[in-house]
This record gives structure tokens, sequence and C-alpha cells, in this order.
């Protein structure tokens, strides 16, 4: 076989495994990362947050109009009870039982309106833990593809580069030191020539290029210097 076309399916298989570890890393960077879930989970962290606030508030809220209640209860008993006789007295006691049954409105109003926000928090935690579970179920097989996907890709490039091994042993060690260097410069070391045309930089050919080319011999292009190949 010429050692043009040799070389020219070492650079197909060099191109091949360069697409694989490129690959192969990209997906190694994507397996174990977990922002965009843990961004997930942070919400859901507040929404929950939120939620035992505005439970603590319902608490208290509860809490203050009870005892409000009770202490309105205790003025009702001293007003109506008959031991308070001085009309003073009982005029300052009924302000003070207004007073408080408007303040008691007042906080049952808040209440009320804590616990309809209540609500409104517990719809939000429960879709943020269904959409959450659904993401880290959805991150776990992802997860699982990755690492399926890594190890098939392994595989692959594995056998590429055993492919490389092999047939770069049968091609002449100054043409191979050729083609690492080229491919190090330019990372394109050989050239297809088509209808007399390097197809790397495009320019056409003297006509004992092509010759010497058609020998399967290394002949490198004399503008853009890689090696010429005609299939």
């Amino acid at each position: 076989m010429a050692i043009t076309r040799q070389l020219y399916q070492l650079q197909e298989l060099d191109t091949e495994i360069e697409h694989e570890e490129q690959t192969l890393n990209q997906k190694v960077s994507q397996l174990g990362d977990r922002q965009t879930l843990d961004s997930a989970q942070s919400r859901l962290a507040s929404e929950q947050q939120r939620l035992e606030e505005l439970k603590r508030q319902h608490h208290d809220a509860e809490w203050d109009v009870d005892d409000l209640l009770s202490k309105i209860a205790a003025a009702e008993e001293k007003l109506y009870g008959g031991k308070i006789t001085n009309p003073k007295d009982l005029s300052g006691l009924q302000h003070e039982v207004t007073t408080m049954k408007t303040r008691s409105d007042q906080l049952e109003n808040k209440a009320l309106e804590i616990i309809d926000r209540l609500e409104a928090a517990e719809k939000s935690v429960a879709t943020a833990t269904s959409d959450y579970q659904k993401m880290e179920d959805e991150w776990h097989r992802q997860q699982q593809q990755l690492s399926n996907d890594i190890e098939q890709i392994k595989t692959s490039l594995a056998d590429l580069k055993q492919k490389r091994k092999q047939l770069s042993e049968q091609i002449d060690p100054p043409a191979i030191a050729l083609y690492e260097k080229i491919r190090q410069q330019k990372n394109q070391a050989v050239a297809k020539v088509e209808q007399g045309i390097c197809h790397a930089c495009r320019i056409s050919l003297s006509a004992s290029a092509l010759q010497r080319a058609r020998s399967g011999q290394p002949v490198q292009c004399s503008t853009c210097g890689r090696i010429l190949f005609i299939s």
C-alpha cells in the first residue's frame, strides 16, 4: 500500500480519536454536575422556609387572638357581674372592652390573611417538591446515561488507538516522523489532491508535483507544506 494512503488513513484515525476524546472530556465534565439540581433544591428550601415562617406567624396570631378573647371575657364578666357599680368605672371598663374587641377583630382578620398566604405557600411547596423530585429522578437517569456513554467511548477509544498503533507500525519511521511534525504544526498533516488542487490550501499543483505525489511517497505541497495524497 502507498505510504501516503497509509498516512491518510492514520490521519482519519487521529481525527476520530480526537473527536472521541473531546466528547469524552465533555461528558466527564458533566458527570456529577449538580448545579441545576442544587439551584432547584435551594429554591425548594427557600419555599419550605417561607412556609415554616408563615406557620409560626399563624400560630402567634392565633395565640394573640385567644389571649385577647380571654381578656375580653374576663372584662365582660366584671362589667356585667354587678360587682362594679361606679358609673365612671363601668364606662372605663366598657371602653376597654370595646377597644379589645376592635383589636380582636383586627387580629382575626390578620390571622385569616395569614391562613390564605399559608395555603398558597403549602401549594407552592408541594409543587416545588414534585418538580424537584422529577428533576432529581431525571438527573440520576442522565448521570447513569453519562456513565454508560463514558464507558462506551473509552472502549471505542481503546479500539481506535489499537488500530492506530497497528497501522503506524506498518509505515516507515521517517514518514511517521514527518507526519507527526506537520500535524503538530498544522493539525492536518495530509491533504487530498482533487482535480490537481491541494484540498488544504486550494492551490493548483505543478505537473511535476502531481507526478511525484502519484508515486505514493510522501511529497509536501510547496505552498502549505502538507503531505499530498492522491486517492
